[in-house]
């Protein structure tokens, strides 16, 4: 692990003139090294700065949003921040829960960061109906891993040439993707003496395995045609996951998954990155913290990763038109798949000023920059200075001493500029109930992997699923949130 410390940036306050003096700040962050850790390094710092108390109650992660949610239905205030899923601003801007931060943003007695330092992908979580909720922290997306010694080794391409008709190359669509599975699948890959696989994934139910859905369906479905209609109809919040689109990134997806090892059906996170990390699969593709894991202590891969923006498509559904409409280059369609934690203020605060002065310390260009660097701390990359020139004013010699390899970095760097600066991007879900809705996808998509139904069958119970969810939360409701969440 690196050590790499945040340097102090907010100076100790004078007795007498510390800005919170006799104020308490209680924050809920996951109890995880992920995302929680930083919180807990900043605690000395913010409460010199400012006088006042900072008091870190940490939850599981299945537990944080039940507990937010609770305390502000309830108005009881325990909490005056908390470090959010970027999936929960829908509801807890419907429902009035927290508050804007736009009349601190500017203010001199604040820690100054910058939103527009952002990349517009990520930059587009952080608002909502055009006032500013999210303070930036992390930025998730995910990309394709790759093994940059395989691709590159002469014996495999020459073999792939005869086998597939084309040269081994970096996989631009998901056609590609699927060969070079299919043809790394079963070969030894490490060493070892036993058989690999072409492609690893976490897909056990009621975790993360929607996530994956998300970016790999987006090209089948987004395109130049139709940025945003991939979730609901906005004026009627009738489902669109039974597309031609969605149909087609499902069956493809269980075409892909036979290249993984059976037991992935099952594997969380760690498991599945494990399997990449230990030199056994050929390809992947998830969010940045495999490309930090893979410069730690354990890795067989490190000097080895190559990273590239997901892969695209020939042509995409567009439910906007109903119609295919064909691309001369792949379709590529950015993300912002996951969490992208950052941090909310309750309206219920006692201490609004005080929670927003913690959040800015957190945003600020100096601390940003080490938590992006190490990755262990689960905060990924999104703002130009965290990118390598010229995309960004990025230094090298900063991911160097946190421990990349630098061929690692340079394609990490470059693949998350280009998929967070890509004008397509996957619309993400900010509405009342976003996670009950990814819940029931989930479920589904599960039942297709399996075999316990097809993909029709599987995306037609998600949208019956999707409309009981509607009806319950109410319809109109869901098609205001829908719609000033799409910016329409």
């Amino acid at each position: 692990m690196d050590n790499s410390v945040p340097p102090p940036v907010a100076h100790g306050c004078k007795p007498g003139r510390c800005p919170f003096a006799g104020q308490r700040v209680t924050v809920l962050v996951v109890n995880s090294q992920l995302i929680g850790w930083p919180v807990l390094e900043l605690k000395d710092e913010f409460e010199a700065a400012t006088g006042a108390r900072l008091d870190i109650v940490r939850l599981p992660y299945e537990e944080l949003f039940a507990n937010l949610m609770s305390d502000m239905t309830n108005r009881v205030g325990k909490y005056d921040a908390a470090i959010a899923g970027a999936w929960w601003l829908g509801e807890l801007v419907a429902g009035g829960y927290i508050v804007s931060y736009d009349k601190y943003y500017n203010n001199p007695r604040f820690p100054q960061w910058d939103i527009k330092a952002v990349l517009p992908g990520p930059r587009s979580l952080l608002e909502y109906a055009g006032k500013k909720y999210m303070v930036a922290n992390d930025h998730d997306g995910q990309v394709m891993y790759y093994r940059r010694d395989l691709l590159a080794d002469p014996r495999h391409q020459a073999a792939f040439k005869r086998r597939y008709g084309y040269t081994l190359a970096v996989p631009k669509t998901w056609e590609q993707f699927h060969d070079v599975a299919e043809y790394f699948n079963g070969r030894d890959l490490n060493g070892d003496g036993i058989p690999d696989n072409g492609m690893t994934m976490a897909l056990k139910a009621g975790d993360q395995g929607m996530f994956n859905f998300m970016s790999f369906s987006a090209p089948f479905v987004i395109g130049p045609d139709n940025p945003k209609l991939y979730w609901f109809d906005p004026l009627t919040m009738k489902p669109l996951l039974e597309s031609p689109g969605h149909v087609r990134a499902l069956k493809a997806m269980v075409e892909l998954v036979k290249f993984g090892p059976g037991e992935m059906r099952g594997w969380d996170l760690g498991k599945a990155w494990g399997h990449f990390l230990a030199g056994r699969a050929a390809l992947t593709f998830t969010w940045g913290d495999l490309g930090a894991l893979a410069q730690q202590e354990g890795s067989k891969i490190k000097g080895r990763v190559g990273v590239a923006p997901m892969p695209g498509t020939r042509g995409y559904y567009s439910v906007a038109h109903r119609m295919w409409a064909k691309t001369g280059q792949p379709n590529l369609v950015g993300n912002t798949t996951g969490g992208s934690w950052g941090g909310v203020i309750s309206r219920y605060s006692k201490a609004p000023a005080a929670s927003y002065y913690l959040l800015a310390l957190m945003a600020t260009k100096e601390k940003s920059l080490v938590y992006a660097a190490r990755g262990w701390d689960g905060i990924d990359p999104g703002r130009y200075y965290h990118f390598l020139p010229p995309n960004g004013s990025g230094r090298i010699e900063t991911y160097l001493k946190a421990g990349w390899d630098g061929a690692d970095i340079r394609e990490y760097s470059q693949a998350y500029f280009d998929s967070f600066s890509n004008r397509l991007q996957f619309p993400y879900l900010r509405i009342p109930g976003a996670y009950s809705y990814w819940q029931a996808l989930d479920v589904h998509l599960a039942e297709a992997l399996l075999g316990q139904l097809n993909p029709e069958e599987a995306l037609r119970a998600a949208a019956v699923d999707f409309e009981e969810i509607t009806l319950r939360l109410g319809r109109e409701q869901q098609r205001r949130a829908y719609r000033d969440s799409l910016g329409l």
